[in-house]
């Protein structure tokens, strides 16, 4: 988690030299899970035979944890005040990912968490932690929440039902916790100042706590903690937000001392008009090779994921593989098992015909469970009386798929009610939207511009129209498409149809803005609110992520 860029001096700089040589290590203590029958990987676009390309996502996924469990990877991610929280992402390969479930049910944290006299823009899951403990065959999840706790939640199964299991007066910022070899569990944790906790046998309280290591003033500031012990050895993993990342080693056990080595600096990513890689983490294959998962800045969409080998010293310090002096756009696939099934994509078709919503889905803010349903379609019904859509409930929100893509949706506006407001909005500080309007008994598309807030995320314009249209009928087809490459401000563009088949073009561009400070990407986001009175009800049949 970055909560202070701005204020980092980022003068020092090193060059990083590629260093070759087999990864070293015995094999992590993990428990192994059987083999179903296996099915072939898909590779990425792109990418050649036997290679992969990055960014391995290209979906808003940042401060991202990551282990493996037998041969299955894991990995979490941060989404503050999105509900539910703590995505849980699983991948037979580390390149071909998808999102199991959440860690975080829902945001039980205060009333900000609802939308209820205040709001948790930007406060909610930062970067935390995922752990599995063979002992109990349990995963963990350690986070804590606005500076006041740390917050334990554990499941028997990466997709859940996940459940509290205890509290802790200490906040662990930016956590990363160690489940070590003979059980006991540690937590390095902080920002600067860095420190690491014993929790009891059972894991629900602190036992000691004590500082490990101070950042040199050379270095700035240090965060975003990950915890391992290999080879005997125990490190905790750091980054320099936003453009470094270091690694402490400690001989003598893990309260240290801590010797510190920079692993990169100024690197540069992937993603043409991107950011540094880091603050992620180290995972060993079943093969004992090892990769480092990070995140790239990319706004406007976000923070997202690429993949990197990971060689050792023969003195024991994790080196980056580089081609060309960068972060590699393609390197050769990990070699793992055939995976036993295709994981689910994260783009596609979606008709909310379960009895849940896929976890790809995520609340602005926690909802309110009695205003929608799902079956035959999403049912919204209106939940909020505001003028203000960041005052809503019951937004539903989606990644979007870089480096641009298409969400589409069909929506049955026949119960909607006068002053009612709904549609697809393409969500963040500063925000539009195109949908449906019902005044006066007559139902008009438009497209809504202004929607924007300040840095204390506070509501300064709830929006004009910017273009309409008269509809009738009962349904429309709304479409917003997104750039998301970064390095410049994009194009966000509205349409609609009437038929399902031929769009029209309603409105201007919407430029997305690609400032860091609200964290989170753009997302496409489904909502209906009131304006004068709750009862009125929308329908959204089909949802559709596509890609170019």
């Amino acid at each position: 988690m970055q909560m202070s860029w701005t204020h980092q001096p980022f003068s020092r700089r090193r060059a990083l030299t590629t260093a070759t040589g087999l990864a070293a290590g015995a094999v992590l203590p993990l428990t192994e899970a059987p083999r179903a029958a296996a099915a072939p990987a898909r590779e990425p676009a792109g990418a050649a035979a036997g290679e992969y390309t990055n960014p391995v996502i290209w979906q808003d996924f940042a401060d991202i944890d990551v282990i493996r469990v037998g041969d299955t990877y894991y990995a979490s991610a941060s989404t503050m005040h999105y509900s539910p929280g703590a995505p849980v992402l699983r991948s037979y390969d580390l390149v071909h990912w998808e999102i199991a479930g959440h860690s975080v049910p829902v945001l039980d944290f205060g009333a900000k968490y609802d939308l209820n006299g205040a709001r948790g823009y930007v406060r909610g899951i930062w970067a935390s932690s995922l752990a599995y403990r063979p002992s109990n065959r349990t995963f963990y999840w350690l986070g804590q929440i606005d500076f006041a706790r740390t917050y334990v939640y554990t499941a028997t199964a990466a997709e859940g039902p996940w459940n509290r299991l205890t509290t802790i007066s200490t906040p662990y910022y930016d956590a990363g916790l160690l489940v070590d070899s003979d059980d006991t569990m540690y937590v390095a944790y902080g920002n600067t100042t860095i420190s690491v906790a014993q929790l009891s046998p059972d894991g629900r309280t602190q036992v000691r706590t004590q500082q490990v290591f101070t950042t040199p003033s050379s270095v700035g500031t240090l965060e975003g903690s990950r915890f391992y012990k290999i080879n005997g050895q125990y490190y905790i993993f750091l980054t320099r937000p936003a453009n470094g990342q270091y690694i402490l080693k400690s001989s003598s056990g893990p309260f240290g001392p801590y010797t510190m080595r920079q692993v990169l600096l100024d690197l540069r990513g992937p993603i043409p008009g991107g950011g540094v890689p880091h603050q992620g983490g180290l995972v060993q294959t079943q093969n004992g090779a090892w990769y480092y998962l990070a995140f790239i800045d990319a706004y406007p969409g976000g923070r997202v994921p690429a993949l990197a080998p990971v060689s050792w010293t023969s003195d024991g310090w994790p080196v980056v593989q580089l081609v060309n002096g960068a972060w590699g756009t393609s390197y050769p696939s990990p070699a793992v098992p055939a995976p036993p099934r295709q994981v689910t994509p994260m783009t596609g078709v979606d008709t909310f015909d379960g009895t849940a919503l896929e976890p790809r889905w995520e609340w602005n803010h926690n909802p309110d469970n009695t205003k929608w349903s799902v079956g035959n379609g999403l049912t919204l019904s209106t939940a909020t009386v505001t003028n203000d859509l960041y005052w809503a409930r019951n937004t539903l929100t989606h990644r979007i798929q870089g480096p641009t893509s298409t969400a589409t949706i069909e929506l049955d506006h026949s119960a909607m009610r006068d002053g009612d407001r709904a549609g697809l909005a393409l969500l963040r500080d500063s925000s539009a939207w195109i949908g449906v309007k019902r005044e006066g008994g007559a139902t008009r598309v438009v497209t809504v511009g202004g929607l924007t807030m300040d840095s204390n995320w506070n509501t300064t314009g709830t929006g004009y129209e910017l273009a309409s249209a008269a509809v009738s009928g009962s349904r429309i087809w709304l479409r917003a498409s997104a750039d998301i490459r970064p390095g410049a401000a994009r194009p966000g563009t509205f349409s609609y149809s009437t038929d399902g088949t031929t769009f029209t073009r309603l409105g201007p561009d919407f430029s997305m803005g690609n400032d860091w400070r609200f964290f989170m990407g753009y997302r496409f986001a489904l909502f209906n609110h009131a304006t004068r009175a709750l009862g009125g009800s929308v329908r959204v049949t089909r949802f559709e992520l596509s890609t170019p």
